[in-house]
Protein backbone atom coordinates (compact mmCIF):
# COMPACT_ATOMS: atom_id res chain seq x y z
CA UNK A 1 0.00 0.00 0.00
CA UNK A 2 2.78 2.42 0.98
CA UNK A 3 4.72 1.58 -2.19
CA UNK A 4 1.67 2.24 -4.37
CA UNK A 5 1.03 5.54 -2.60
CA UNK A 6 4.64 6.64 -3.00
CA UNK A 7 4.52 5.70 -6.68
CA UNK A 8 1.49 7.97 -7.21
CA UNK A 9 3.26 10.81 -5.41
CA UNK A 10 6.42 10.29 -7.46
CA UNK A 11 4.46 10.25 -10.73
CA UNK A 12 2.68 13.45 -9.73
CA UNK A 13 6.00 15.12 -8.90
CA UNK A 14 7.45 14.01 -12.25
CA UNK A 15 4.43 15.50 -14.01
CA UNK A 16 4.79 18.76 -12.09
CA UNK A 17 8.50 18.96 -12.89
CA UNK A 18 7.85 18.39 -16.58
CA UNK A 19 5.09 21.01 -16.67
CA UNK A 20 7.42 23.55 -15.05
CA UNK A 21 10.20 22.65 -17.52
CA UNK A 22 7.88 23.20 -20.51
CA UNK A 23 7.09 26.66 -19.13
CA UNK A 24 10.60 27.71 -18.08
CA UNK A 25 12.97 26.27 -20.70
CA UNK A 26 11.35 28.12 -23.66
CA UNK A 27 12.30 31.34 -21.84
CA UNK A 28 16.00 30.47 -22.19
CA UNK A 29 18.22 31.54 -25.06
CA UNK A 30 19.65 28.89 -27.36
CA UNK A 31 23.07 29.50 -25.82
CA UNK A 32 21.66 28.94 -22.33
CA UNK A 33 19.93 25.73 -23.47
CA UNK A 34 23.18 24.46 -24.93
CA UNK A 35 25.12 25.02 -21.70
CA UNK A 36 22.29 23.69 -19.55
CA UNK A 37 22.20 20.46 -21.54
CA UNK A 38 25.98 20.02 -21.48
CA UNK A 39 26.02 20.45 -17.72
CA UNK A 40 23.03 18.16 -17.18
CA UNK A 41 24.51 15.50 -19.47
CA UNK A 42 27.88 15.58 -17.72
CA UNK A 43 26.20 15.25 -14.32
CA UNK A 44 24.01 12.41 -15.58
CA UNK A 45 27.04 10.53 -16.86
CA UNK A 46 28.59 10.85 -13.39
CA UNK A 47 25.54 9.83 -11.35
CA UNK A 48 23.98 7.21 -13.65
CA UNK A 49 26.74 4.65 -13.24
CA UNK A 50 24.80 1.63 -14.59
CA UNK A 51 24.18 3.31 -17.97
CA UNK A 52 27.68 4.78 -17.97
CA UNK A 53 29.08 1.26 -17.62
CA UNK A 54 26.82 0.00 -20.43
CA UNK A 55 28.05 2.77 -22.72
CA UNK A 56 31.71 2.01 -22.02
CA UNK A 57 31.14 -1.68 -22.70
CA UNK A 58 29.28 -0.91 -25.95
CA UNK A 59 32.11 1.29 -27.21
CA UNK A 60 34.73 -1.30 -26.34
CA UNK A 61 33.05 -4.15 -28.21
CA UNK A 62 32.06 -1.95 -31.18
CA UNK A 63 35.45 -0.32 -31.77
CA UNK A 64 37.92 -2.66 -30.11
CA UNK A 65 41.18 -0.85 -29.38
CA UNK A 66 40.51 2.09 -31.73
CA UNK A 67 39.93 4.30 -28.68
CA UNK A 68 41.91 4.43 -25.46
CA UNK A 69 40.04 4.10 -22.13
CA UNK A 70 40.33 7.88 -21.71
CA UNK A 71 38.88 8.50 -25.17
CA UNK A 72 36.01 6.10 -24.47
CA UNK A 73 35.16 7.95 -21.26
CA UNK A 74 35.11 11.24 -23.19
CA UNK A 75 32.80 9.80 -25.88
CA UNK A 76 30.45 8.41 -23.23
CA UNK A 77 30.23 11.76 -21.46
CA UNK A 78 29.50 13.47 -24.79
CA UNK A 79 26.86 10.85 -25.60
CA UNK A 80 25.03 11.71 -22.38
CA UNK A 81 25.34 15.39 -23.27
CA UNK A 82 23.88 14.86 -26.75
CA UNK A 83 20.91 13.04 -25.25
CA UNK A 84 20.43 15.83 -22.71
CA UNK A 85 20.51 18.35 -25.56
CA UNK A 86 17.82 16.39 -27.36
CA UNK A 87 15.52 16.49 -24.32
CA UNK A 88 16.20 20.15 -23.46
CA UNK A 89 15.65 21.15 -27.09
CA UNK A 90 12.38 19.23 -27.24
CA UNK A 91 11.17 21.18 -24.19
CA UNK A 92 12.35 24.42 -25.86
CA UNK A 93 10.75 23.54 -29.19
CA UNK A 94 7.47 25.36 -28.55
CA UNK A 95 9.45 28.36 -29.85
CA UNK A 96 10.01 26.65 -33.21
CA UNK A 97 7.68 27.72 -36.00
CA UNK A 98 7.29 27.21 -39.72
CA UNK A 99 8.99 30.57 -40.22
CA UNK A 100 11.98 30.33 -37.88
CA UNK A 101 12.96 26.65 -37.69
CA UNK A 102 15.50 27.01 -40.52
CA UNK A 103 17.59 29.27 -38.27
CA UNK A 104 18.34 26.24 -36.14
CA UNK A 105 17.99 23.29 -38.53
CA UNK A 106 19.41 22.88 -42.01
CA UNK A 107 18.98 19.91 -44.31
CA UNK A 108 20.78 17.90 -46.94
CA UNK A 109 19.33 15.81 -49.81
CA UNK A 110 15.77 17.02 -49.19
CA UNK A 111 15.06 16.18 -52.81
CA UNK A 112 15.44 12.46 -51.99
CA UNK A 113 11.92 11.99 -50.53
CA UNK A 114 10.36 13.75 -53.54
CA UNK A 115 12.50 11.84 -56.05
CA UNK A 116 11.89 8.46 -54.44
CA UNK A 117 8.24 8.77 -53.43
CA UNK A 118 6.67 10.16 -56.59
CA UNK A 119 3.75 12.58 -56.72
CA UNK A 120 1.97 11.03 -53.72
CA UNK A 121 5.10 11.58 -51.56
CA UNK A 122 4.27 8.43 -49.61
CA UNK A 123 7.31 6.96 -47.90
CA UNK A 124 8.79 5.41 -44.76
CA UNK A 125 11.59 7.27 -42.98
CA UNK A 126 13.96 4.93 -41.14
CA UNK A 127 15.72 6.98 -38.47
CA UNK A 128 18.07 6.48 -35.56
CA UNK A 129 18.80 7.66 -32.01
CA UNK A 130 21.61 9.89 -33.17
CA UNK A 131 21.98 13.51 -32.09
CA UNK A 132 18.63 15.35 -31.98
CA UNK A 133 16.24 12.70 -33.30
CA UNK A 134 13.32 14.68 -31.81
CA UNK A 135 14.11 17.71 -33.96
CA UNK A 136 14.53 15.46 -37.00
CA UNK A 137 10.86 14.60 -36.59
CA UNK A 138 9.79 18.19 -35.95
CA UNK A 139 11.79 19.43 -38.93
CA UNK A 140 10.06 16.86 -41.15
CA UNK A 141 6.72 18.36 -40.23
CA UNK A 142 7.89 21.90 -40.92
CA UNK A 143 9.30 20.72 -44.28
CA UNK A 144 5.81 19.51 -45.26
CA UNK A 145 6.75 15.87 -44.71
CA UNK A 146 4.07 15.33 -42.08
CA UNK A 147 3.26 11.77 -41.15
CA UNK A 148 1.80 9.32 -38.64
CA UNK A 149 4.20 8.09 -35.96
CA UNK A 150 3.88 5.43 -33.26
CA UNK A 151 4.17 6.91 -29.78
CA UNK A 152 6.26 5.25 -27.07
CA UNK A 153 4.24 5.43 -23.87
CA UNK A 154 5.87 6.28 -20.53
CA UNK A 155 5.48 4.21 -17.39
CA UNK A 156 4.10 7.43 -15.92
CA UNK A 157 1.05 7.99 -18.15
CA UNK A 158 0.71 11.55 -16.84
CA UNK A 159 3.68 12.49 -19.04
CA UNK A 160 2.23 11.15 -22.30
CA UNK A 161 -0.06 14.10 -23.18
CA UNK A 162 2.76 16.61 -22.65
CA UNK A 163 5.21 14.79 -24.92
CA UNK A 164 2.46 14.11 -27.47
CA UNK A 165 1.73 17.83 -27.72
CA UNK A 166 5.42 18.69 -28.15
CA UNK A 167 5.94 16.02 -30.83
CA UNK A 168 2.82 16.89 -32.81
CA UNK A 169 3.39 20.64 -32.99
CA UNK A 170 4.82 20.60 -36.53
CA UNK A 171 1.87 18.60 -37.90
CA UNK A 172 2.58 14.93 -37.22
CA UNK A 173 -0.04 12.60 -35.75
CA UNK A 174 1.08 10.29 -32.94
CA UNK A 175 -0.77 7.01 -32.44
CA UNK A 176 -0.57 4.46 -29.59
CA UNK A 177 1.80 1.53 -29.87
CA UNK A 178 -1.03 -1.00 -29.54
CA UNK A 179 -2.04 -2.00 -33.08
CA UNK A 180 0.18 0.82 -34.26
CA UNK A 181 1.70 -1.11 -37.17
CA UNK A 182 -1.77 -1.84 -38.57
CA UNK A 183 -2.55 1.86 -38.32
CA UNK A 184 0.64 2.70 -40.22
CA UNK A 185 -0.22 0.12 -42.86
CA UNK A 186 -3.58 1.83 -43.44
CA UNK A 187 -1.91 5.25 -43.57
CA UNK A 188 0.60 4.11 -46.19
CA UNK A 189 -2.09 2.40 -48.25
CA UNK A 190 -3.83 5.78 -48.37
CA UNK A 191 -0.57 7.38 -49.62
CA UNK A 192 0.40 8.80 -46.25
CA UNK A 193 3.84 8.87 -44.60
CA UNK A 194 5.46 7.52 -41.48
CA UNK A 195 8.79 7.37 -39.66
CA UNK A 196 10.21 4.65 -37.42
CA UNK A 197 13.23 4.49 -35.15
CA UNK A 198 14.94 1.29 -36.27
CA UNK A 199 18.05 1.00 -34.09
CA UNK A 200 16.58 -0.31 -30.83
CA UNK A 201 16.72 -3.90 -29.62
CA UNK A 202 13.51 -5.90 -30.13
CA UNK A 203 12.84 -9.31 -28.52
CA UNK A 204 13.37 -12.05 -31.15
CA UNK A 205 9.76 -13.22 -30.84
CA UNK A 206 8.33 -9.77 -31.70
CA UNK A 207 8.78 -9.61 -35.46
CA UNK A 208 12.52 -9.06 -35.20
CA UNK A 209 15.37 -9.71 -37.60
CA UNK A 210 19.05 -10.12 -36.75
CA UNK A 211 21.48 -7.68 -38.33
CA UNK A 212 25.20 -7.01 -38.09
CA UNK A 213 25.77 -3.84 -36.07
CA UNK A 214 29.49 -3.01 -35.81
CA UNK A 215 30.07 -6.66 -36.70
CA UNK A 216 27.97 -7.91 -33.79
CA UNK A 217 24.58 -9.56 -34.17
CA UNK A 218 21.61 -7.70 -32.74
CA UNK A 219 17.84 -8.09 -32.89
CA UNK A 220 15.95 -5.14 -34.39
CA UNK A 221 12.50 -4.40 -35.77
CA UNK A 222 11.45 -5.49 -39.24
CA UNK A 223 8.35 -3.26 -39.20
CA UNK A 224 9.71 -0.90 -41.88
CA UNK A 225 10.54 -3.85 -44.15
CA UNK A 226 7.07 -5.38 -43.66
CA UNK A 227 5.32 -2.06 -44.31
CA UNK A 228 7.37 -1.56 -47.46
CA UNK A 229 6.56 -5.07 -48.67
CA UNK A 230 2.83 -4.60 -48.05
CA UNK A 231 2.44 -1.06 -49.43
CA UNK A 232 5.32 -0.42 -51.81
CA UNK A 233 6.19 2.81 -49.99
CA UNK A 234 9.95 3.42 -50.39
CA UNK A 235 12.23 3.38 -47.36
CA UNK A 236 14.44 6.46 -46.95
CA UNK A 237 16.93 6.41 -44.05
CA UNK A 238 17.60 9.76 -42.36
CA UNK A 239 19.52 11.04 -39.40
CA UNK A 240 20.29 14.27 -37.57
CA UNK A 241 23.80 15.47 -36.84
CA UNK A 242 24.99 18.26 -34.54
CA UNK A 243 26.46 21.51 -35.80
CA UNK A 244 28.25 24.27 -33.88
CA UNK A 245 26.32 26.76 -31.75
CA UNK A 246 23.43 24.42 -30.97
CA UNK A 247 22.31 23.95 -34.60
CA UNK A 248 21.59 20.71 -36.46
CA UNK A 249 21.62 19.22 -39.95
CA UNK A 250 19.04 16.68 -41.16
CA UNK A 251 20.50 14.27 -43.74
CA UNK A 252 18.24 12.21 -45.99
CA UNK A 253 20.01 9.13 -47.36
CA UNK A 254 19.30 7.54 -50.76
CA UNK A 255 16.29 5.24 -50.65
CA UNK A 256 16.89 1.53 -50.19
CA UNK A 257 17.10 0.11 -53.72
CA UNK A 258 16.32 -3.29 -55.26
CA UNK A 259 14.14 -4.40 -52.37
CA UNK A 260 12.00 -6.76 -54.45
CA UNK A 261 14.68 -9.45 -54.21
CA UNK A 262 15.51 -8.75 -50.56
CA UNK A 263 14.32 -10.40 -47.36
CA UNK A 264 13.14 -8.36 -44.38
CA UNK A 265 16.52 -9.00 -42.78
CA UNK A 266 18.39 -7.70 -45.82
CA UNK A 267 16.27 -4.56 -45.93
CA UNK A 268 16.89 -3.88 -42.24
CA UNK A 269 20.60 -4.52 -42.78
CA UNK A 270 20.70 -2.11 -45.73
CA UNK A 271 19.12 0.60 -43.57
CA UNK A 272 21.70 0.11 -40.86
CA UNK A 273 24.57 -0.02 -43.39
CA UNK A 274 23.59 3.41 -44.71
CA UNK A 275 23.92 4.84 -41.20
CA UNK A 276 26.84 3.04 -39.53
CA UNK A 277 29.57 4.98 -41.41
CA UNK A 278 28.31 8.20 -39.83
CA UNK A 279 28.59 6.69 -36.34
CA UNK A 280 32.08 5.43 -37.09
CA UNK A 281 33.16 8.93 -38.13
CA UNK A 282 31.55 10.62 -35.10
CA UNK A 283 30.49 8.12 -32.41
CA UNK A 284 29.45 10.47 -29.59
CA UNK A 285 25.95 11.50 -30.78
CA UNK A 286 24.66 7.90 -30.82
CA UNK A 287 22.80 6.51 -27.79
CA UNK A 288 25.65 4.42 -26.41
CA UNK A 289 24.10 4.04 -22.95
CA UNK A 290 21.33 1.84 -24.42
CA UNK A 291 21.59 -1.98 -24.43
CA UNK A 292 22.03 -2.44 -28.18
CA UNK A 293 23.25 -6.04 -27.87
CA UNK A 294 20.97 -7.72 -25.33
CA UNK A 295 21.31 -11.14 -26.97
CA UNK A 296 24.45 -12.97 -28.01
CA UNK A 297 24.90 -16.04 -30.22
CA UNK A 298 25.70 -19.41 -28.71
CA UNK A 299 29.26 -19.27 -30.10
CA UNK A 300 30.17 -15.63 -30.71
CA UNK A 301 33.40 -15.00 -32.60
CA UNK A 302 33.87 -11.65 -30.83
CA UNK A 303 33.29 -10.37 -27.30
CA UNK A 304 29.82 -9.01 -26.54
CA UNK A 305 28.94 -6.44 -23.85
CA UNK A 306 28.81 -7.71 -20.26
CA UNK A 307 24.99 -7.43 -20.16
CA UNK A 308 24.40 -9.64 -23.24
CA UNK A 309 22.86 -13.05 -22.56
CA UNK A 310 22.32 -16.17 -24.60
CA UNK A 311 18.76 -16.50 -25.91
CA UNK A 312 17.42 -19.65 -27.51
CA UNK A 313 14.93 -17.63 -29.55
CA UNK A 314 17.70 -15.34 -30.79
CA UNK A 315 19.80 -18.35 -31.71
CA UNK A 316 16.83 -19.85 -33.60
CA UNK A 317 16.42 -16.52 -35.42
CA UNK A 318 20.08 -16.58 -36.45
CA UNK A 319 19.79 -20.18 -37.64
CA UNK A 320 16.72 -19.40 -39.76
CA UNK A 321 18.43 -16.43 -41.36
CA UNK A 322 21.55 -18.46 -42.09
CA UNK A 323 19.35 -21.09 -43.77
CA UNK A 324 17.62 -18.37 -45.83
CA UNK A 325 21.01 -17.03 -46.94
CA UNK A 326 22.12 -20.47 -48.10
CA UNK A 327 18.80 -21.09 -49.85
CA UNK A 328 18.71 -17.74 -51.64
CA UNK A 329 21.27 -18.51 -54.40
CA UNK A 330 19.38 -21.70 -55.29
CA UNK A 331 16.13 -19.86 -56.13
Amino acid sequence: MMRSQWKRIRYRLEWLGLVLATKLIPLFSRRACYHLARTAGALLSFFDRPRYRIALSNLEVAFGDRFSPRERRKIVRESFQHFARTMVDLLWSSRLTQHNFSRYIEWQNLEEPARSAGPERSFIIACYHYSNFEWLSLAGGFLELKGTIISQEFKNSLLDPIFKKLREQSGHELVPRERGIIRLYKVLRQKGRTALLVDLTVPPAQGAVAIDCFGLKTSVTSAHAWLHEQTGAPIIPAHCEPLPHGRYRIIFHPKIERTAAMTHQQIAQACWDSFEPYVRRNPAPWLWMYKHWRYRPAKPDRPYPFYANFSRRFEDLLQRERADTIEEPKR
